[in-house]
């Protein structure tokens, strides 16, 4: 089977042209996904994934989501150590609950839809396209390149940065209430934490900042999510929220920190061991 025909067996490739790079359509959508990109840090694309497979996407994530690693615990923001010494009134003293599970790659079937959109080599060009990149690569990281996030009823993933320039993700499942993405589009910089804004957010005061989505199962989501503080609200009901989280990366071989990979999945494996202490950052702010 062809990459294009493989593509097109889960994605809506009439709505959104991807197996076709040089046709006009791929380059209207890429074109009105990076507008949207530059206005508001994020884009949604309704029903990516075929309608017809959308019971079947829920399915197949509902039945890895019981190996998901969960561990409520303190965080803040900036996922460093809570204890870390900061001055007074810093966002980063302010402390959460997260109560959000992941299930790592290495629990998610290969024919999995989830895993094969995400090993696509077209689809990883639609994305670098979006993003304004030559290309982007899967993790090297064997746990943390494709993760299903898992929001029990009664639990919240809490105000955070993301680690990567850009997220790709796409909804599952959603929940019966609450779970709602609230996101604050371009609050910091590359050079600026503006930590002022960042706090008024976290305590209450901050409202104007704070847009919402409403997602539904088959939407994909690409998102500037290092610079947009971000959080998914406390989930009500008898449903979880599920979320497929596709990690890419310019550069090849990038595995996560050892201390990071034991938070978010409980283990760690060889490879993180060995690549520890050779983590390139982006940028110079705090987390």
């Amino acid at each position: 089977m062809g990459a294009a025909e493989a593509l097109a067996q889960v994605a809506d490739t009439e709505r959104y042209p991807l197996t076709d790079p040089d046709g006009t359509g791929w380059r209207a959508v890429v074109s009105r996904t990076r507008d949207e990109l530059e206005r508001s840090g994020c884009c949604v694309l309704p029903d990516f994934i075929r309608p017809a497979l959308q019971d079947a996407l829920r399915a197949e994530c509902a039945t890895i989501s019981p190996s998901a690693h969960y561990d409520v615990e303190t965080v803040n923001a900036y996922n460093i150590d809570v204890d870390t010494p900061l001055p007074d009134g810093h966002p980063g003293r302010i402390r959460f609950q997260r109560g959000n599970a992941f299930v790592a790659r290495d629990r998610i079937p290969a024919g999995f839809i989830i895993h094969r959109l995400y090993a696509s080599g077209l689809f990883q060009r639609f994305v670098a396209s979006c993003f304004g990149l030559p290309r982007v690569r899967e993790l090297a990281d064997p746990l943390s390149g494709l993760c299903l996030n898992v929001v029990n009823p009664g639990m919240e993933h809490p105000w955070h940065f993301d680690t990567n320039e850009f997220t790709v993700s796409l909804l599952t499942q959603e929940s019966a209430d609450g779970g709602v993405f609230e996101y604050c589009p371009n609050i910091r910089t590359a050079e600026r934490e503006n930590f002022g804004d960042v706090r008024d957010v976290l305590t209450g005061r901050g409202e104007h900042l704070v847009r919402r989505l409403t997602l539904r199962p088959g939407d994909l989501q690409l998102f500037k999510g290092r610079y947009s503080l971000h959080r998914v609200s406390t989930v009500r009901g008898d449903t979880a929220r599920h979320t497929a989280i596709f990690a890419y990366s310019e550069r090849p071989g990038v595995i996560g920190s050892v201390a990071r990979t034991r938070q978010l999945f409980g283990r760690v494996l060889p490879e993180h061991l060995a690549a520890e202490g050779r983590a390139v950052r982006v940028d110079r702010l705090l987390d």
